[in-house]
């Protein structure tokens, strides 16, 4: 399979070399806007880039029929946007706030504690996520998926917040600190005890390798579709 990689910093480096293990071909590594010459005709695109940039790098490679799997945070309010495009032009994108097979099995964990919960308003529940102080946005994709996954589950909750929890809000904390690849933490609290859930990255490795892994899977498809479909949970 012919793969462009359309973000070329860390992440972009990592997936070229396992995907490069996999046998595929990496057919361009772009940090500027892709464009039909420096893409190299793909079978699919890799997208991690910036926020900023995201979107545009993404609808131009769905609207020249191209599939996108895209693991860029902090765009997401135009991702219905996308979604639309990838069906008008009859192509696949697949987004993930996170790729990791470990963490995707705790979104589904996640979701299956915060139902046993919600009955229990005894206990008050919080996020926390740490990163390395280069990312840029917060919180992360993950945190908010896994907020998304409480509120879900819980009626208690309508949304979440930055840094509080007030009420129907649900509260993610941020923390920056050295080069930690991603810490996730669930924390249902009482008066009398504490119930956590985490997840611990130790590197990006398990990221990238299933960026490749999706990548693989949506060739040849048409549609939206997320890690959920490609892991079958």
């Amino acid at each position: 399979m012919k793969i462009a990689l359309v973000g070329y910093g860390k992440m972009g480096k990592i997936i070229d070399g396992i995907a490069t293990k996999r046998g595929h071909e990496i057919v361009a590594r772009l940090n500027e806007a892709p464009t039909v010459d420096n893409l190299n005709s793909p079978d699919v695109v890799i997208e991690f880039s910036q926020p900023e940039v995201a979107f545009d790098n993404i609808k131009f490679c769905l609207e020249n029929k191209i599939p996108v799997v895209c693991g860029t945070t902090g765009w997401l309010a135009q991702k219905p946007m996308i979604e639309a495009i990838a069906k008008e032009n009859n192509t696949a994108f697949l987004y993930g706030s996170n790729f990791s097979l470990g963490v995707n099995l705790f979104f589904a964990l996640n979701e299956k504690l915060a139902a046993l919960m919600k009955g229990f308003d005894e206990y008050q529940v919080q996020l926390e996520e740490i990163h390395h102080i280069h990312k840029k946005d917060a919180p992360s994709g993950t945190a908010i998926s896994v907020a998304e996954g409480i509120i879900k589950e819980n009626p208690k909750f309508t949304s979440w917040k930055l840094d509080e929890t007030n009420g129907a809000e649900l509260g993610i904390f941020a923390v920056r600190e050295d080069e930690v690849p991603g810490t996730h933490t669930v924390t249902y609290h009482s008066e009398v005890d504490e119930i956590n859930i985490n997840h611990i990255a130790y590197n990006r490795n398990g990221f990238a390798l299933g960026a490749v892994i999706a990548a693989e899977w949506i060739f040849g498809k048409q549609g939206v579709f997320g890690m959920n479909d490609v892991l079958g949970l």
